[in-house]
């Protein structure tokens, strides 16, 4: 299951990961987020133990929303070793995102 993130959690979970992180930035009212999101739950299903993916709520959690300047949503950021890597912006098909994770790994 994808990790809820918050901005008082994504340091210790995100920033310190020793293994690549995608991070889902989308909103309940989000309609293309909704398209997302059920492709991030079975991303952290299948890369489980390789790579950490988690959901984070913009309403919910301003601070890394402005952080990493997002401003469409949904945005999914991709770390490795504690710094942003790769961006993508927008709803797109799961081997869109499968790629971005194996380019990690």
């Amino acid at each position: 299951m994808a990790i809820e993130l918050t901005d008082a959690n994504f340091k210790e979970v995100v920033l310190a990961s020793d293994k690549p992180v995608l991070v889902d930035l989308w909103a309940e009212w989000c309609g293309p987020c909704r398209m997302v999101g059920p492709i991030v739950e079975q991303l952290s299903h299948e890369y489980e133990g390789r790579a950490i993916c988690g959901k984070l709520d913009v309403d919910s959690n301003p601070n890394v929303t402005v952080e990493y300047g997002v401003r469409n949503i949904p945005t999914l950021l991709f770390f490795k070793n504690g710094q942003l890597v790769d961006k993508q912006v927008g709803a797109v098909p799961k081997a869109v995102l499968a790629a971005k994770l194996d380019a990690l790994l």
